[in-house]
């Protein structure tokens, strides 16, 4: 087992998938680890819908890239599983008990040696009658939920190495 540390500093977002599908044993994985991420009172307030079918996953990523204005573009880097993150709109923590459900999966994902990117726009691909059929159904009320980000997971196609830099000024003590 890795040291969570040593997690954290060596994984980076990775940008180029294989199309190999991910085993559902290493999808459920990540996904339990988003279910343990702290949330606010612990009311988890964010949902993830593993999005595995390659019709749904490429008719999302097309929403999404008609957003950014890049129909030419595929948002999701050809990674064949995108674990969606929603959270209840009427929990004032939503947004961040999302976040950390996010970086849970990417730590869970990098510490299985899969790739993994946080891709946004999840919010507004929600808002969107796409979005919000997929939301429909699975017997949810889209207009309860927000989209707070798209992880993508694969294979890599190349695993991005060495560490990256921290900037100067980053921590400040009081003491």
């Amino acid at each position: 087992m890795q040291d969570i540390l040593e997690t954290i500093i060596s994984r980076r977002s990775v940008k180029s998938y294989k199309s190999d599908m991910v085993p559902n044993e290493l999808v459920e994985k990540v996904i339990k680890a988003g279910t343990y991420a702290p949330s606010g009172m612990n009311r988890q307030a964010p949902i993830i819908v593993a999005i595995t079918n390659k019709e749904v996953r490429d008719n999302l990523s097309k929403t999404v890239a008609s957003m950014r204005g890049r129909s030419d573009f595929d948002p999701f880097y050809n990674a064949p599983v995108v674990l969606v993150v929603l959270a209840r709109k009427d929990m004032f923590t939503y947004v961040y008990d999302g976040s950390l459900v996010m970086g849970n999966m990417l730590l869970e994902a990098h510490s299985l040696g899969l790739g993994a990117c946080w891709i946004h726009w999840c919010k507004e691909a929600f808002e969107s009658d796409y979005g919000k059929s997929i939301i429909s159904s699975l017997g949810l009320n889209p207009d309860m939920y927000e989209g707070i980000g798209h992880c993508v997971l694969g294979y890599p196609e190349v695993k991005p190495e060495g560490l990256l830099p921290r900037k100067e000024n980053y921590v400040y003590y009081v003491k």
